[in-house]
């Protein structure tokens, strides 16, 4: 009997979480024209009276209102925002958002696919556009993410998803961006009578051996003018060697980062990413000679090695800033996806850690857009882009002044109501009744 009730259950709860959210909002089909607020572009500038203008789902007009002439005509809807602030939609990179809702149901689990080597592994197809928790992100103005798999030595394909769609295929913003490669540790770190030391893991080179090995059959494949019988696992790298996928090496050891560059040289692989990177800002000029940009770390962690300073993972995106490496800010963690609505504190963490405020913002716009290569449609407040930007009416990378009274994904209002507000509501009425 059990075992005929838990799944009935666990299709039920889904539906449950179905039905909370709320339903994806209909496509632009008036345009809006918001008045008076400070713009942050995404690209370090900032506009402090801007107007800005949208329709079917494109922004026509970033402009100083005190500087251009503005025909109201042409736009439907107006909305006034004095004293409030404009941001591109943030974008959380490494995430495995809609790949996992409750750690206690297996079946709900999406984070991997058993084997070692799987670039095959789509993290598109599995994505869950209901999510819970989905609505709590977008209530802190993260409107799309790089939904990433986990496990293994190549984890797998990930894709950008924007979050208020009916479907993964409707979440679509760049399908199989790229593989993601979980390079093994270098160095085994152990405490010894009160004494840390660091020693070679015995299985690195092997592990090292087999990555390469894999690799170059993949080359050797991709490179073959005859097809006798297509292997999928190398078909799923082809892009690494044509320059239309990104290789993503998630590796935070200077030792590790060293030897993923290396390798990069030695496949020729055209487009590399450092996720994690705890170590980049002390190989920073392998890192700008090699054109390869690095996913930090969450900046609200502590301190890796014991001889670091405590506020060091506060001050990594400064540190990058300074040296000219290319960065953006992710959340990797324990409880990322329901953490993931902090990253725009991370930023403003950052900000009182060193980093200007406009490069904080561009951390988590334009620069992860770069990165994921979507900066040509998102990212930034720029005629032509996307229409996927919130209004806040205070500071964003602020938790005591970040509220979000409107947002839009390609010009789509959105519906910022979720579980967490209404449950807000609930008690709110109680408290006031008891009163």
């Amino acid at each position: 009997m059990r075992l005929i009730l838990l799944p009935f259950l666990v299709l039920i709860a889904c539906i449950a979480v179905a039905q909370q959210n709320p339903t994806p909002a209909p496509k632009q089909d008036k345009s809006v024209l918001i008045m008076n607020a400070t713009a942050h572009l995404g690209n370090g500038q900032v506009i402090d009276n801007a107007v800005i203008g949208f329709d079917q789902g494109r922004i026509t007009l970033v402009a100083d209102a005190r500087t251009v002439r503005i025909d109201m005509s042409k736009y439907t809807t107006v909305l006034e925002a004095s004293g409030m602030h404009v941001y591109p939609g943030f974008i959380a990179t490494n995430s495995t958002l809609g790949l996992h809702e409750i750690d206690a149901v297996r079946a709900q689990d999406d984070l991997s696919e058993v084997g070692t080597f799987k670039p095959g592994v789509r993290s598109a197809i599995a994505y869950n556009t209901d999510s819970e928790i989905t609505p709590t992100v977008r209530s802190n103005g993260i409107l799309m993410g790089q939904i990433v798999p986990r496990g293994g030595i190549i984890s797998g394909t990930s894709s950008v998803m924007q979050f208020d769609a009916w479907n993964w295929e409707d979440a679509l913003v760049r399908e199989d961006d790229g593989i993601h490669l979980n390079w093994p540790e270098v160095v085994h770190r152990h405490r010894d009578k009160n004494k840390v030391n660091i020693e070679r893991v015995k299985t690195y080179d092997q592990q090292r051996r087999e990555i390469s090995i894999f690799f170059n059959e993949a080359r050797i494949y991709c490179s073959s003018p005859v097809r006798i019988e297509v292997e999928l696992r190398y078909e799923a790298l082809r892009g690494l060697f044509n320059g239309n996928r990104t290789l993503y090496v998630h590796a935070g050891h200077i030792q590790a980062i060293r030897e993923a560059l290396t390798f990069k040289q030695e496949f020729g692989i055209q487009k590399m990413v450092i996720v994690g990177g705890y170590d980049a800002h002390l190989a920073a000029p392998e890192l700008i000679a090699a054109n390869v940009a690095v996913m930090l770390p969450r900046v609200h962690s502590l301190p890796l090695y014991e001889g670091d300073d405590i506020d060091l993972p506060f001050r990594l995106p400064a540190l990058l800033f300074k040296a000219g490496v290319k960065f953006c800010l992710q959340n990797e963690g324990d409880m990322e996806r329901m953490g993931l609505r902090n990253l725009p504190f991370h930023a403003g963490t950052a900000v009182a850690y060193g980093l200007p405020y406009e490069e904080a913002v561009r951390s988590i716009t334009l620069a992860p857009a770069e990165i994921l290569g979507i900066s040509h449609r998102c990212g930034s407040l720029e005629v032509g882009k996307d229409a996927t930007l919130f209004i806040s009416r205070g500071d964003a990378l602020d938790m005591r002044t970040n509220a979000l009274i409107y947002a839009f994904i390609q010009g789509r209002s959105l519906d910022l109501r979720s579980k967490q507000t209404e449950l807000y509501d609930k008690y709110k009425r109680k408290y006031r009744e008891s009163k």
